[in-house]
């Protein structure tokens, strides 16, 4: 009888700590969405870069590719994310458009350095031999090309209040890239928004327009057929990132520490080019310049510490 009691107890303690975990998860869960949807806000960094950074690219993507397969389990995974995103850039848009505004080089040297910070979670999967000569052109062409998209000429901003029917498909075919960006690390949506002249007018409508209630129908709509767009190219685009981390894990992962690496630059020619700022125009006071290192090595110290405590907790499991 007594067996039985304590038996019991065990059961109980046990069926506890599954909801316990799973409670939690969910809490970092959303956490990491916010992340990612910071990421997307600022022009030269990318959601899939910090996705692969806080160590759930292969997750997010198996879950985004597979949800008509797995549709309860991949929901779990991506509902508190998406919270996260949304809570993300919905509270933190404008105060980082302000930042960016007025101090572009310091507000991106902190996710700079997040995101040197967090890269050794990425390069731990491509451990275990020497890289052949594939791997190392995975790794260069992608950051070379990653590199490269900011140098790419901008285009007129669009005027979002007066598209026709065919600017409103444009807008899909604009969410299809912009899915495209999140999903593959390294490659900015935000930046390829603002080549294309729809980054400052998206942000505008969203900041001075939708909020303040200004066409709501209009924002609406081109929020709308964006979105459209978003949706399709993250289902098209996780199914073939699934096939190639399955088929080919380590040059994919070679590929994407190509592609975080490259959009470093990047993503200090996208600020001044986003901010209509020139090089030999930002602050020349020493506390700028001063300010935006200790922000760096705060960012990379940052970064690191939760690399080392993914890895000790790591450890724990095995």
């Amino acid at each position: 009888m007594q067996e039985q009691t304590d038996n019991n107890k065990i059961d109980k303690t046990e069926g506890n700590v599954p909801k316990r975990n799973a409670a939690v998860e969910f809490l970092f869960n959303i956490l990491r969405g916010v992340l990612i949807g910071i990421a997307f806000i600022i022009p030269g960094f990318s959601g899939g870069s910090v996705a692969a950074i806080l160590g759930i690219y292969e997750k997010l993507v198996g879950a985004i590719a597979d949800i008509f397969k797995s549709f309860k389990k991949s929901v779990l995974l991506l509902a508190p994310i998406l919270i996260g995103m949304l809570l993300g850039i919905g509270a933190l848009m404008i105060p980082i458009k302000i930042a960016l505004e007025h101090y572009p080089i310091p507000t991106v040297t902190l996710f700079v350095g997040l995101a040197l910070g967090g890269l050794p979670s990425v390069t731990d999967q491509v451990k275990g031999g020497k890289p052949t000569w594939k791997h190392l052109v995975a790794l260069a062409v992608p950051l070379v090309f990653a590199a490269s998209l900011s140098f790419i000429p901008l285009s007129d901003s669009v005027d979002l209040f007066h598209l026709n029917f065919g600017g409103y498909l444009l807008l899909v075919l604009i969410g299809l890239v912009g899915s495209c960006a999140l999903v593959i690390p390294g490659i900015s949506g935000s930046m390829l928004l603002l080549i294309f002249g729809y980054y400052n007018p998206l942000v505008s409508l969203i900041t001075d327009s939708l909020l303040h209630g200004q066409q709501v129908g209009v924002c609406l709509l081109v929020l709308f057929c964006t979105g459209i767009g978003l949706v399709i190219g993250f289902f098209l685009i996780s199914k073939i990132m699934k096939y190639l981390l399955r088929k080919y894990p380590r040059g994919t992962y070679y590929s994407i520490v190509g592609f975080i690496v490259g959009s470093i630059p990047a993503v200090y020619v996208s600020t001044v080019r986003g901010s209509d700022a020139s090089l030999s125009a930002l602050y020349s006071s020493p506390w700028y310049w001063i300010i935006a290192v200790a922000l760096l090595f705060l960012g990379i110290a940052l970064s690191y510490m939760l690399v080392r405590y993914a890895r000790k907790a790591a450890k724990k499991k095995m």
